[in-house]
């Protein structure tokens, strides 16, 4: 049994009953310039060797012992991002296997590629990889219905749910005798995160943050990008932050990290914000915020998740003050710059209470001008 068929709690003949806590209009009124985190938190330790201790010998473990770790993991997550102070908060990703590769077990129509290094320093050419034997499917969707159920059934504060976009699932997959090139590959996807996101509405969810840091890693194209992101919500009625950053796969980029050359087509993509990482790049092209046209937000990555140095409150105040020389606090979140999965737990801690904590001390300035 692969270590993602784990983490996805693919369970025969068990259904759990989630108990929904009430989360009704307006429970909770967000402040000017949320404070939020982009989608993952991470692991504890405990978890981390358990997902392991499974994946060695899956026979030791029933479906309740695994459905208790998961469940006891993301109140964990819940847990250390509310005493942080995040007004908007998620699952932690606690389900996942580095950002998107667990979601490769739900997909039908593909196999396993060997890796071509194992060992040496780690970088993306490790990552896991699929051939595609077959046209891709998803009869049981990818899994996030559920992921959004348990968490719901945790905890009322608000929320949102990371959904993996098509091209950035591409890219761990090889079109084989089935498709000629990503771009194929890509198009088989659309429909298939398409509906999963449908369903998530369906299931209550009203912000959703679609995870696409493969197109700022290859902005040839823009025009194309914002069509395949068009059919990619299309029809979604939540509120949708398109994720881009550069990668952190191992805590190391992947691209060339610079949103210019997607701009100004970026401004024009069809969602209702724009989540971009600032801090790793030492707030390098926060001016192009001015670009981005109301009522579109922006989500602005003001904590390094690369370093394990903990920014003060006063430095991610110093930023944010950046940040609002371009756009008006109304159309601001602030985040790390990406998931803190590749963070120890510890200093994911410290940083995201900071991050509040500068955040904070902003308002507190806003209010008395």
């Amino acid at each position: 049994m692969e270590p993602t068929e784990i983490l996805t709690m693919a369970i025969d003949n068990i259904s759990f009953d989630f108990q929904f806590a009430g989360h009704p209009e307006g429970f909770r009124v967000l402040p000017v310039i949320p404070a939020t985190v982009i989608g993952s938190w991470s692991f504890p330790g405990w978890y981390a060797k358990f997902c392991e201790d499974v994946a060695r010998h899956p026979e030791q473990y029933g479906a309740f012992d695994r459905e208790e770790a998961v469940r006891d993991a993301v109140r964990l997550a819940i847990d250390d991002q509310l005493r942080a102070g995040a007004d908007i908060i998620t699952d932690g990703e606690m389900q996942r296997v580095d950002f998107n590769l667990g979601f490769y077990d739900y997909l039908e129509g593909v196999k396993p590629l060997p890796s071509p290094r194992r060992w040496g320093p780690p970088a993306h050419d490790q990552r896991s990889r699929y051939l595609c034997v077959e046209p891709l499917r998803a009869p049981r969707g990818l899994g996030l219905v559920d992921e959004y159920r348990r968490l719901r059934s945790l905890t009322e504060p608000p929320l949102k749910v990371p959904v993996p976009g098509a091209y950035t699932l591409a890219g761990c997959l090889q079109g084989g005798n089935v498709y000629g090139s990503r771009e194929e590959v890509t198009e088989a996807l659309i429909p298939i995160v398409n509906r999963e996101m449908h369903d998530l509405v369906k299931a209550g969810v009203d912000f959703i943050q679609l995870d696409e840091p493969s197109f700022a890693c290859h902005p040839d194209r823009p025009e194309r990008f914002l069509e395949m992101i068009a059919r990619t919500v299309a029809g979604v009625t939540a509120k949708i932050s398109m994720h881009m950053c550069f990668g952190n796969f191992r805590g190391r980029a992947v691209g060339w990290r610079s949103y210019r050359p997607l701009f100004p087509h970026l401004a024009k993509a069809p969602v209702q914000q724009l989540a971009l990482e600032f801090a790793s790049r030492e707030m390098a092209e926060i001016e192009l915020l001015r670009s981005i046209p109301a009522p579109v937000e922006v989500a602005a990555g003001l904590v390094d998740v690369k370093n394990t140095w903990v920014e003060p409150p006063e430095l991610i105040a110093d930023r944010l003050r950046t940040a609002l020389k371009y756009i008006e606090p109304e159309r601001l979140h602030v985040t790390p710059d990406c998931g803190f999965s590749q963070t120890a737990r510890l200093i994911a801690q410290q940083k995201l209470t900071n991050m509040v904590a500068g955040v904070r001390q902003v308002r507190g300035e806003l209010k008395r001008q």
